[in-house]
C-alpha cells in the first residue's frame, strides 16, 4: 500500500515537474489558442428567442415548427413618428411604399394608427423575415426616419442582443476593476495580481473562442458566462498561489512550484466538483436554456482548471522574483471575535436558524414567478425597449395569438371566425375568410360567373369560359358539362387561376384589366402565403387580455374548445407570446423539482467523499439550501415579480458554488479539532478561512450585483439580482451561523463518520527530512497535528494524508523515504 502511494506521488511529481520545466511549450500552446479564440469567438451563433428552447413536445414548439413549414412570415417593422399631422403621415406612407421591396406601409385615421399627434406605420417587406434583404430594407427605413422624432420596433436583426453585449462589456470591465481591487487587498504581493489576471484572462478568451464548437448558444449564456467564470473559478488560482507561497517558505521557486502544483491538483479538483455538481442539475431541465447554460459554464470551469494547472505554473515562475520584491502588508485582519461569538451563541443561533429556514421555505413557496417580460421592469431601458414603450403609451397594443388548424372549406373557416368574434375578450380576427378584397367581397367569398363578370367589368361569356376552364383544371367536370350559372368559386382561387392563365399565355386581358389583376394577385398571394399553407390554415386572434395572467392562460383553453367544434383536436395549435409563457410555466413546475433534487444529490456525493461522514454533508447542504430559501423569500415578501429562469439557474449555482465557502470552514474546523478544543478550533478556523471566503465571495457577490443593476434584459436581470443577493446571504450565514451549527453538530459529525479504522503504519526515520501531513507520533517530542516542516532528528510517527521525504544534507536534494 505504502509503495503504491509512493509510486503515485512520484508520477504526479514528475508530471508537475514537466509542466513547470516545459513552461515555454505551454506558453506557446496558450498563445496559439488565444489568437485562434480571438478569431473564432466571432463564429459563435447566438439565439435570442427563449421559445427556441422549449421542449419539442410543447404546443409552442410544435406550432412554431409547423408555421415555419406551412406559412411565410414577412419581415416587418413598426415605426411611430411623433409630432406630425395626418397629411404628413400620408406623405410618409407614399414615400415608404415607393421603396423597392416594401409591400405596404399601413396608416389610417383610426386611433390605432394616428393618435396624440403621432402616427404608427406598420411597414411590411416583400421578403420572408429570415431573408437578408429584410435587414437591408430595415437599414433604409431607419436612415429615412433619422430626421424625424421616430421610434422603431422590429423582430428583425440582433439589435437587442448587440445592446445586451454592450452592457455586459461594461459590466465585465467593472468586475475586473473590482477583482483587481479585491486581489490587491487580499494578496501579499502586488505582482500576484498579474499572475491571477493572466491566468484567468487566458481561460476566459479560450472559453469564448470554443463556444463555436457548441453550434449555437443562448443570449443568456453568451452574456453572463465570462463574468460568472471569473467569479466561480478565481478560487482555483488563489488556492494554487497560496500553496506556492507556503511551499516557497522552505523551498526554491522551482521546487516550491512543483510541490505546490502536486498538492493543488487534487485540492482544486475536489473544490471544482461541487460547483460542477450544482451545474450538472441544469443539464436535466426540460427548458433547453438550462442545459445550454450548464454546458457552457461547465466548459468554462474545466478550461479554468486547465489554465491553472498548465499555464499558471509557468506564469508563477516568470513572476517569482517580482512577487518577492513587491510584498506588502496583509490588509485582511484576523477576526477572533467571530469565533468567540460563535462559541458563546451556539445554542441560540443554531436553533434560531433552523426556525428561520423553515419559515423561509414556506415564504419562498409564494415567490411571484413570471414567465415573460411584460410584468418586469429592468433597471435599464435600452433603445429598443424605449421605442416599444413609446408605441405602447400612445397606441393600443392587443395581445395576438395565431390559431392553426387543418386547411379545408373556407365556409367552415368563416364559421370559426364568427364563433371566435363572439368571445368577449376577442377584439378582432384576421383570416382569409374575413379579409376584404374588392367591392365588399371577402377573399374567400364564393362568386358565380355573373358576379365575377360584374366585379371585373368583363363580358359574361368570357367569365363563363374562365369558369369552365377552372372547372376542368379543378377536375370538376360535372360543373363544366351541366352548366356554370350556379357554379361558385372562392374569389381568391379564381383570381389566382386567372393570373396564372394570363402568365402562361392562355388568356389575354386589356392593359387596364391586367394592371388591376396584377395588383389583386399581389395582395392575395401575400395574404395566402401568410394565412394558408399546403395542409394548414391560420387566423390571427387579437384579444384585450394581458400577455400573462391566469385569465389569459384560461383563454388559450377556450380557443382550443372553440376550434375543436370544427376540427380534430390533435391538429389544432395556438401560438403566441402568451402560449409560450404558459408552456414555460408548465416546464418550470417540473424543472424546479428536478434541479433541486439533482443539485443536492450531486453535491452530497462529492461531500460524502470529501468529509467521509454522513452528518457533515447533510449539515452543509441544509445551510446552503436554507440560504437559497432565504434568498427567494425576498421577492415573495416584497411582491417583486421574478423571471422564473432566475430561480432555476441561481439555485443551481448557489448550491454548487456557495457551498465552497461552507466547505472551507468545515474542512478547516474538522482538521483543527484533531488537536484543539471546540472553542479554540472555531476561533482559529474563522481566522484562517476568512481571507479565502471574503476574496471569492466578494467577487461573486459583486459580479451578480452588477449584472442585476446594469442590464436591460429581464432574464439576465433576474439571474444577476438573485445571484448577488444569494451570495451575500451565503457569506453572512457561513460566517455567522455555520460555525455555531458545526459546534452544536460536532458530536453528530463524529458519530456519523464512516472511515474505517485502519491499523496505523508508523514510519521511522533518522536524519534530515521534510514532513507534510497530519502527524501522530514522536518527533523528539510527541506531535499530534498538521506539520509542514523540515526535521533534523528522529521520527517515529504515523503520517496521515501526507508523506516523508528524506533530504541529503549536502545537496538539499529530496529522496524518497
Amino acid at each position: 500500500m505504502e509503495k503504491t502511494e509512493k509510486t503515485s506521488n512520484s508520477v504526479i511529481l514528475k508530471i508537475c515537474a514537466f509542466i513547470v520545466d516545459k513552461r515555454n511549450l505551454f506558453f506557446l500552446i496558450y498563445a496559439i489558442l488565444c489568437i485562434f479564440s480571438a478569431v473564432s469567438r466571432g463564429w459563435v451563433d447566438v439565439e435570442n428567442d427563449l421559445a427556441t428552447y422549449l421542449p419539442s413536445t410543447s404546443e409552442t414548439r410544435r406550432g412554431l415548427d409547423l408555421m415555419a413549414e406551412q406559412f411565410t412570415t414577412y419581415g416587418s417593422v413598426k415605426a411611430m413618428v411623433a409630432n406630425i399631422s395626418y397629411d404628413q403621415a400620408l406623405e410618409i406612407k407614399d414615400y415608404l411604399e415607393s421603396i423597392d421591396g416594401v409591400f405596404s406601409a399601413d396608416v389610417d385615421e383610426t386611433d390605432e394608427h394616428y393618435n396624440n399627434g403621432s402616427a404608427l406605420f406598420t411597414i411590411t417587406f416583400d421578403y420572408d423575415e429570415n431573408d437578408d434583404r429584410c435587414l437591408e430594407l430595415l437599414g433604409v427605413v431607419q436612415d429615412y426616419f433619422e430626421e424625424y422624432d421616430a421610434y422603431l420596433s422590429t423582430t428583425l436583426g440582433d439589435t437587442q442582443s448587440e445592446l445586451i453585449n454592450q452592457e455586459m462589456s461594461v459590466i465585465s470591465v467593472l468586475v475586473v476593476i473590482i477583482v483587481v481591487a479585491v486581489l490587491l487587498l487580499t494578496s501579499q504581493a502586488y505582482a500576484e495580481v498579474p499572475v491571477l489576471l493572466l491566468t484567468f484572462g487566458s481561460a476566459a478568451l479560450v472559453q469564448m473562442g470554443t463556444n463555436f464548437l457548441l453550434g449555437t448558444i443562448s443570449f443568456v449564456s453568451d452574456s453572463v458566462t465570462i463574468v460568472l467564470q471569473l467569479a466561480l473559478s478565481v478560487d482555483y488560482a488563489v488556492i494554487f498561489l497560496n500553496r506556492y507561497k507556503e511551499e516557497h517558505e522552505q523551498l526554491p521557486s522551482r521546487e516550491a512550484c512543483i510541490v505546490a502544483l502536486s498538492k493543488s491538483i487534487p485540492e482544486i479538483t475536489g473544490s471544482s466538483l461541487t460547483t460542477i455538481g450544482g451545474l450538472v442539475a441544469m443539464l436535466f431541465m426540460q427548458f433547453g436554456i438550462g442545459s445550454d447554460m450548464g454546458i457552457v459554464l461547465i466548459k468554462a470551469i474545466i478550461l479554468s482548471l486547465l489554465s491553472v494547472f498548465l499555464l499558471m505554473p509557468g506564469i508563477i515562475m516568470v513572476f517569482a522574483v517580482p512577487m518577492e520584491k513587491t510584498q506588502h502588508k496583509n490588509f485582511i485582519p484576523e477576526i477572533p471575535f467571530v469565533g468567540k461569538f460563535a462559541y458563546f451563541s451556539r445554542y441560540i443561533i443554531a436553533p434560531a436558524f433552523v426556525v428561520i429556514i423553515v419559515v423561509a421555505n414556506r415564504v419562498s413557496a409564494n415567490t411571484p414567478y413570471v414567465y415573460g417580460y411584460s410584468q418586469i421592469t429592468p433597471p435599464l431601458i435600452n433603445d429598443v425597449q424605449a421605442a416599444q414603450n413609446m408605441q405602447n403609451d400612445n397606441f393600443r397594443s392587443d395581445n395576438m395569438m395565431a390559431l392553426v388548424f387543418p386547411a379545408g372549406d373556407y365556409d367552415v373557416e368563416k364559421q370559426l371566425i364568427d364563433d371566435l368574434l363572439m368571445n368577449g375578450h376577442v377584439t378582432s380576427v384576421t383570416g382569409l375568410a374575413n379579409t376584404e378584397a374588392l367591392n365588399g367581397y371577402t377573399l374567400t367569398e364564393k362568386l358565380t360567373p355573373r358576379q365575377f363578370s360584374e366585379l371585373l367589368n368583363i363580358d359574361y361569356e368570357i367569365a363563363e369560359l374562365i369558369y369552365a376552364a377552372y372547372a376542368v383544371d379543378d377536375e370538376d367536370y360535372a360543373k363544366a358539362v351541366n352548366g356554370l350559372a350556379n357554379y361558385r368559386v372562392p374569389l381568391i382561387d379564381m383570381f389566382m387561376f386567372v393570373y396564372r392563365e394570363v402568365e402562361e399565355g392562355y388568356v389575354t386581358l386589356s392593359d387596364e384589366l391586367m394592371e388591376k389583376l396584377q395588383d389583386a394577385n399581389r395582395m392575395m398571394t401575400f395574404a395566402k402565403d401568410q394565412l394558408r399553407g399546403e395542409d394548414y390554415s391560420r387566423v390571427l386572434v387579437y384579444t384585450d387580455l394581458p400577455e400573462e395572467s391566469e385569465e389569459t392562460f384560461a383563454f388559450i383553453g377556450e380557443l382550443h374548445s372553440i376550434a375543436e367544434k370544427y376540427y380534430d383536436a390533435d391538429r389544432i395549435y395556438v401560438v403566441g407570446e402568451s402560449v409560450s409563457q404558459f408552456d414555460l410555466k408548465k416546464c418550470f413546475a417540473r424543472d424546479n423539482t428536478v434541479t433541486n433534487v439533482i443539485s443536492i444529490l450531486a453535491v452530497l456525493v462529492v461531500l460524502l467523499f470529501t468529509f467521509k461522514s454522513a452528518g457533515m454533508p447533510v449539515l452543509l447542504i441544509a445551510v446552503i439550501q436554507g440560504c437559497i430559501w432565504i434568498n427567494f423569500s425576498f421577492p415573495a415578501i416584497m411582491h417583486d415579480n421574478l423571471f422564473f429562469l432566475g430561480y432555476l439557474i441561481v439555485s443551481s449555482i448557489q448550491m454548487g458554488a456557495n457551498i465552497d465557502y461552507a466547505i472551507v470552514i468545515a474542512g478547516r474546523y474538522t482538521e483543527l479539532r484533531e488537536t484543539m478544543g471546540k472553542r479554540d478550533a472555531i476561533i482559529e478556523t474563522m481566522n484562517l478561512s476568512f481571507p479565502t471566503i471574503i476574496t471569492s465571495g466578494t467577487m461573486l457577490a459583486v459580479a451578480g450585483t452588477l449584472i442585476g443593476k446594469m442590464t436591460s434584459d429581464c432574464a439576465i436581470y433576474g439571474i444577476g439580482k438573485c445571484l448577488g443577493r444569494g451570495t451575500i446571504i451565503s457569506l453572512f450565514v457561513t460566517m455567522f451561523v455555520l460555525p455555531q451549527i458545526l459546534l452544536v453538530g460536532d458530536k453528530i459529525i463524529e458519530l456519523t463518520a464512516f472511515v474505517m479504522n485502519m491499523p496505523l503504519q508508523t514510519k521511522q526515520h533518522t536524519g534530515t527530512m521534510r514532513i507534510d501531513g497530519l502527524v501522530r507520533g514522536h518527533i523528539d517530542g510527541t506531535v499530534n497535528g498538521v506539520v509542514h516542516a523540515v526535521v533534523k532528528g528522529n521520527v517515529s510517527a504515523y503520517i496521515e494524508n501526507g508523506d516523508v521525504k528524506m533530504i541529503e544534507e549536502d545537496t538539499d536534494k529530496e529522496v524518497e523515504a
